[in-house]
């Protein structure tokens, strides 16, 4: 079979998933959000919307939203963040921007304001449930060049909080180029020039413990009285794993916020 109809046979397949994906978003999209556990979401990756030039062309568009959008929506109503911290305080707990949930999807955000780092870790000791994408060398195609600010965050910036935490997130120069898989609680998780994950010494006064796993690829970390599920990689967010990631997502996802 020659390259040209592997490609094409590819595309096909992706396009018709992309298809069922978006006949699947409408109708999960038409469920009233109340239904659902809300999940608050900050991320600089297309997961909310899709990629646009401007906020018209965004509610011009006919495309369908994002596949992860899709597939967390069949269980949780999705808010998207302007910021973690409170307006007035600038802290997580009353009045607060994560004060009326319980569970948070962090994906690539922005570097995060001290305020924010400090409303995170409050908020997180005190029952929050998070899963963390945290990639060190971001691998997914992206419409706007460096330096653009509606680029996704292309290396992430959150030292203070890991560290914080007892993790130091590590990049070898030396990895092989291109997709592998890791084993994650038996699934096969997409990684592209994903970090490692070192565990370092935490603050006896704000202890926090947390588990490796997958060669430091994954860290599940008890923080007071919360959780944070981490993963040092966001290569199964990219559009491309519409075929194959929507599961494994939300396999993730109900990991991290226990339901």
């Amino acid at each position: 079979m020659s390259l040209f109809v592997i490609r094409n046979r590819r595309r096909f397949y992706i396009g018709l998933a992309l298809l069922i994906a978006a006949l699947a978003g409408f109708a999960v999209l038409a469920w009233p959000a109340r239904d659902r556990p809300p999940v608050a979401l900050y991320s600089s990756l297309p997961i909310y919307w899709n990629e646009s030039a401007s906020v018209s062309d965004l509610l011009d568009s006919k495309q369908p939203p994002p596949w992860p959008r899709i597939a967390l929506e069949r269980d949780w109503a999705l808010t998207p963040l302007d910021t973690l911290a409170g307006p007035d305080s600038g802290v997580g707990g009353k009045g607060g921007s994560l004060a009326s949930y319980r569970r948070l999807l962090l994906a690539q955000p922005r570097a995060l304001a001290p305020v924010e780092n400090v409303a995170l870790d409050e908020w997180v000791r005190g029952g929050g449930h998070l899963l963390l994408f945290a990639d060190p060398f971001l691998t997914g195609d992206t419409h706007f060049a460096i330096g653009d600010k509606r680029r996704p965050q292309d290396v992430v910036l959150l030292s203070p909080i890991l560290a914080h935490w007892g993790l130091e997130l590590r990049y070898d120069l030396d990895q092989p180029e291109g997709e592998r898989t890791v084993t994650v609680a038996g699934a096969e998780l997409p990684i592209n020039q994903a970090g490692q994950f070192v565990l370092q010494p935490t603050d006896p006064q704000a202890p926090a413990t947390c588990t490796l796993s997958a060669g430091g690829i994954v860290a599940d970390c008890a923080i007071g009285e919360g959780r944070a599920l981490i993963v040092a990689d966001a290569a199964l967010l990219e559009q491309h794993h519409v075929t194959d990631g929507a599961e494994l997502l939300r396999d993730l996802a109900k990991r991290a916020f226990n339901d």
